[in-house]
């Protein structure tokens, strides 16, 4: 077990990278899966959940060549070309790769099996299974299909109108990649907005899916999907941690290179905006079908503002660092309707006041959300990261401004999303020190 040490007082500045959007690398491996022809990309993400991804496709018969860490082959078999695993599909602590997968493989005229790390198995699968089964699909599970592991029989799937009861990217996904093994047009309806990197990639790939407001049609494909060449932006979810860096800590002034913007993605911006952070858009483009920009962004006094209702989903992420820029805001932050924070790798309404609350701050726990009074003069101190990347990061931004040194333990899981955000740091002037 590896842990972070930080010491405060360091203005941050200069110009950056953060790796690759993790959504988009799943995606990508897994399309390109079942596309004919070659997919290419660049900047994939090399973090432990993707790589999770990269080896179930591989365990399904397709063949993936990792030129680089970051720059990867995948040789797609085309829509009917995967093969029968012959061992269980071990997703990690991927909820994305298993959701997904289930998707993938409910219409396979195979038997699968998918699993993953004791975290994943006490995340609800219901919320997947219940849909695939209406749409034929033959799904077993632990608690009759509510958890992990799952078993997924041959099944001929029918299309189906589903109406999401919340907005959810990774349930939207699944059904969206199980109606294209369907018999008909399958209609999903969204009640709020999720991001879109599954509706952006399948239909740049060629694939027959619409996307009318907030509801999606897709069928099953007449032509092969279209291997293509794929450069990952930039994950906003991994610049969420230095913008709130920057943004909390006096002298700082620093550039964040080549960052997905997508709109459904960009709740953190325009929340921290609310707050009163001074971030700026420069150089807006396209590439690969995503919206790209580099974010600047310099120290600001916040306020403490009120967050909820559907601007929720598009930072649902990036929430336990709002909540460490709340403890440096003037008055009081109010998070709400963000209950799905209860079912992420940890429970992380739970998890974020225990450990924020170890370094002085503020904080109190509401069934959907957190209280947070500010500003707090926080004290460094030892804290846990309970095996959650987005918490461990989270921590180690508070360790720039408390008092002290501050030591986040359990910190290797960092390489989840953020692989190399130590020397990131310290490339842009803190002072972080990483031991074994």
């Amino acid at each position: 077990m590896s842990h972070l040490t930080i010491h405060p007082n360091h203005p941050l500045s200069g110009r950056c990278h953060v790796p690759g959007d993790k959504s988009i690398s799943h995606r990508a491996v897994m399309f390109g899966s079942i596309a004919e022809g070659e997919t290419v990309i660049h900047n994939f993400l090399d973090g432990h959940d993707c790589r999770a991804t990269v080896q179930v496709m591989r365990d399904l018969g397709v063949q993936i060549d990792v030129d680089a860490p970051t720059e990867l082959t995948v040789h797609g078999q085309g829509i009917d070309g995967l093969i029968e695993p012959n061992r269980v599909l071990d997703c990690a602590n991927s909820g994305t790769t298993l959701r997904l997968l289930a998707g993938l493989l409910a219409g396979q005229p195979f038997t699968s099996f998918l699993t993953g790390t004791e975290q994943i198995r006490r995340r609800p699968m219901d919320r997947i299974v219940r849909p695939l089964r209406g749409m034929g699909a033959e799904i077993i599970g632990r608690q009759g299909g509510r958890y992990a592991p799952l078993g997924i029989a041959p099944a001929r799937l029918r299309a189906m109108e589903y109406q999401l009861p919340v907005a959810s990217a990774q349930v939207k996904s699944c059904l969206l990649l199980a109606g294209m093994y369907a018999k008909g047009l399958t209609i999903i309806r969204e009640p709020g907005p999720a991001r879109d990197h599954t509706e952006r990639l399948l239909k740049a790939m060629g694939a027959p899916i619409q996307v009318l407001g907030p509801t999606i049609h897709i069928e099953r494909p007449t032509e092969p999907l279209k291997a293509l060449e794929i450069v990952v932006p930039g994950d906003i979810s991994s610049a969420a941690f230095l913008l709130v860096a920057a943004s909390i800590t006096p002298g700082s002034r620093i550039t964040i290179a080549n960052v997905g913007v997508n709109p459904t993605r960009t709740g953190i911006v325009d929340a921290l905006q609310a707050m009163g952070a001074r971030i700026r858009l420069d150089n807006l483009r396209e590439e690969s079908g995503e919206p790209v920009a580099d974010l600047e962004v310099r120290y600001n006094e916040l306020q403490g503002t009120t967050f909820g209702g559907r601007e929720i989903v598009t930072m649902i992420d990036e929430l336990p660092v709002l909540a460490v820029a709340a403890t440096q805001a003037q008055g009081r932050t109010v998070i709400r309707d963000a209950g799905e924070l209860r079912v992420k790798e940890t429970d992380r309404i739970a998890t974020t006041v225990s450990e924020l609350r170890k370094l002085g701050a503020r904080v109190e726990p509401t069934d959907d959300g957190l209280i947070i009074d500010g500003p707090t003069r926080l004290l460094g101190g030892p804290v846990e990261s309970h095996g959650d990347h987005r918490l461990a990061l989270a921590l180690a931004v508070a360790g720039l401004v408390a008092k002290g040194e501050t030591t986040v333990y359990g910190a290797e899981v960092v390489d989840d999303s953020f692989p190399g955000f130590g020397g990131t740091l310290r490339a842009l002037g803190a002072e972080v020190k990483i031991e074994d």
